[in-house]
């Protein structure tokens, strides 16, 4: 399997085709979700009584300067205009091309809701690590620490590889450190796509947890979501052996990319499933649940049959998501509004 998460058919198209599909989208979603009455038609109403999300643009308005294989994944917007100083923006995005030799890339806007910037000197990390060179680097999660007041950067190099590293701007990243691979997983053959969330479980003497996806070779279905928690985010993780979700609930064969949320005073992972939609599963406040509740997001014409690696944030009081869209290998990043 190569890098990317949840296998996908074939397209029946070719990738210039669906490109230019998916800019003639945009362009006719954009126009009528910033300017006119409707911007699509709208979504069914979340499961647990959250948000349904409308698209309102695509994260970036000009082409990337540094975009290697043609298409990005896994968005991570943080804010840092009450962290740092001397920010490029409001609003700091991550992302990564999916293929080799993929990168770790920055861009920037006063908005959550973007258009953002291109960060001129991407990727801000390569293939090219301190202690070794793969393949690709790819899926990059961030956090605060406020106890350090450093930016955590959570990525994948290679697929069976989760490593971090620490920032004091949210730019240049230092002291990469594996703290995640198959070996700590049993019956797992990859361990990536990654995301670290502050969150206490009970009797676990945890700060924070990480959700990631784990390719699994104990049936039924494949990639699966699984868990661990550490003290500080930093070191000292430890991983359950068994998964928190798996895809069979779905009624899928894989699922991967999980977003923890909070509401109703328990605990919920949004993923993307083999169908190109995203789910919602309620796993409680101690990971000890698995309620499968159904289609979180499905996908509009623009996003070409697949929405993915959905993460979440807020910005004057609305809530936005940002996310894949389009098929596995020829993905961009949208922003969705609630409504």
């Amino acid at each position: 399997m190569h890098d990317r998460s949840i296998p996908r058919p074939a397209p029946v198209t070719r990738r210039g085709l669906l490109r230019g599909a998916a800019l003639i989208g945009t362009a006719t979603a954009a126009g009528t979700a910033l300017g006119g009455t409707l911007a699509a038609a709208p979504a069914l109403a979340g499961p647990a009584g959250f948000p349904s999300y409308r698209y309102v643009r695509d994260a970036f308005a000009t082409p990337l300067r540094y975009n290697p294989t043609g298409e990005m994944i896994f968005p991570c917007v943080r804010g840092v205009y009450d962290k740092i100083s001397g920010a490029r923006g409001r609003y700091y995005l991550y992302y990564a091309p999916h293929d080799a030799p993929g990168g770790i890339c920055l861009a920037y806007a006063d908005r959550l809701e973007g258009p953002y910037t291109e960060h001129p000197g991407n990727p801000i990390v390569d293939r090219v690590l301190p202690t070794t060179t793969v393949s690709h680097v790819s899926s990059p999660h961030v956090v605060w620490n406020a106890s350090s007041r450093e930016f955590f950067l959570y990525f994948h190099g290679e697929n069976f590889t989760t490593r971090v590293a620490r920032s004091r701007d949210g730019i240049t990243f230092t002291n990469e450190t594996p703290i995640l691979s198959t070996r700590l997983v049993p019956n797992t053959t990859e361990t990536s796509y990654a995301r670290v969330f502050e969150h206490s479980v009970a009797g676990k003497n945890n700060k924070y947890v990480m959700l990631f996806m784990g390719a699994h070779t104990v049936g039924p279905g494949t990639r699966k979501i699984f868990w661990g928690w550490s003290p500080n985010g930093w070191d000292q993780w430890q991983f359950a052996p068994n998964p928190l979700i798996s895809p069979a609930g779905d009624g899928l064969t894989d699922i991967s990319s999980p977003h923890l949320l909070k509401r109703n005073g328990t605990s919920y992972v949004a993923y993307h499933g083999n169908d190109g939609r995203i789910r919602l599963t309620e796993v409680g406040n101690n990971f000890d649940r698995e309620v499968h509740l159904g289609v979180f997001h499905a996908p509009i014409a623009s996003d070409n049959g697949r929405v993915a690696a959905p993460a979440f944030g807020t910005d004057g009081g609305v809530s936005y998501m940002i996310y894949e869209a389009g098929p596995r290998l020829d993905a961009r990043i949208c922003i969705a509004r609630a409504v």
